[in-house]
């Protein structure tokens, strides 16, 4: 049992230091970590990219839209300001609507007859029902923009991450079967393998 314990770690050990003997990790003061395969030859982010992902969260944030025109993906913005327009008509839809079941309710409930309720088949209850139906609607679409104004900055900052990420023939993907074998149940099992060739 010992000995048997005493080779995998042996093994695991050469193949680490096989591994760590091929390629070298350095790490700068950024937080950017390279793999270079020899030390003449380092490129990192920075010097590759021409895309800030920093800047392109920053215009983001200023002026929405602007990251994605930062980062020259100008089919999304239609999607962006689309979205925009549909989530500001629901706010200002369900805004009128509460106003108007809030203003009923009061010139309902205020005593006075100068004041007339613009929907008199409702009842009070009815009417304040309503009004917080709606008021209740109108905070979520609030919220659902704000969510969206924050996934467009998401957006524009991860796609000046990936928008130069080079996809090539040295990435490849190899699905992976194991069948059953007859005495050993526990073999069962499929795996997805990701293979980064040279």
């Amino acid at each position: 049992m010992k000995s048997s314990v005493l080779v995998w770690i042996g093994c695991l050990i050469i193949s680490v230091s096989a591994v760590a003997q091929n390629e070298t990790i350095i790490r700068a003061n950024t937080d950017t970590t390279i793999v270079a395969t020899d030390l003449g030859g380092i490129e990192t982010f920075q010097s590759k990219s021409t895309l800030d992902p920093d800047k392109a969260a920053l215009y983001a944030a200023v002026f929405p839209g602007l990251g994605q025109m930062y980062n020259k993906q100008y089919w999304k913005l239609p999607i962006l300001y689309g979205g925009a327009i549909v989530i500001g008509h629901f706010i200002k839809y369900n805004n009128d609507f509460y106003n108007a079941f809030r203003n009923a309710y009061i010139a309902q409930t205020d005593g006075d007859d100068s004041t007339l309720n613009p929907f008199p088949q409702f009842s009070e209850e009815a009417l304040q029902r309503n009004a917080e139906r709606f008021k209740r609607n109108r905070d979520f679409m609030v919220i659902m923009g704000v969510v969206y104004y924050l996934v467009q900055i998401v957006d524009a900052h991860v796609s000046a991450h990936l928008i130069e990420f080079n996809i090539n023939d040295d990435l490849a993907l190899q699905p992976t079967y194991y069948p059953r074998e007859e005495y050993f149940a526990q073999n069962v099992g499929m795996s997805l393998v990701f293979k980064l060739r040279k």
